[in-house]
């Protein structure tokens, strides 16, 4: 290995922000959106990184927010008060089984 080659920092996918998905305890006193950029200002650092990574708060059906985070960041919000679960988010493919509509007779 050259020793060039060997200054080149490697950048693993694992480093790299995700979508994540947190779930969080509904707040009390404070807008749903307020909050989830509240927990994201505590792992890390400042309104405007949090503002720049969350995605969406969810403020109907579930309490939450989905944003990027790194594998070290989701660590660490999972240690938050109010955090219930973080998953990472993912796209699911329906199967059809065969392609086509099945006939009742």
């Amino acid at each position: 290995m050259s020793s060039q080659s060997a200054s080149i920092p490697l950048v693993s996918s694992f480093d790299s922000p995700a979508v994540h998905i947190v779930y969080t305890e509904r707040p009390h006193n404070e807008e749903p959106e307020a909050y989830h950029i509240r927990t994201l200002v505590s792992v890390l650092g400042s309104e405007e990184a949090a503002r720049e990574a969350l995605v969406y708060s969810y403020k109907n059906a579930a309490s939450g927010f989905s944003a990027r985070l790194t594998p070290d960041q989701v660590t660490e919000i999972t240690k938050q008060p109010g955090v219930l679960h973080v998953v990472q988010s993912g796209n699911n493919k329906l199967h059809s089984g065969g392609g086509g509509v099945a006939r009742l007779h």
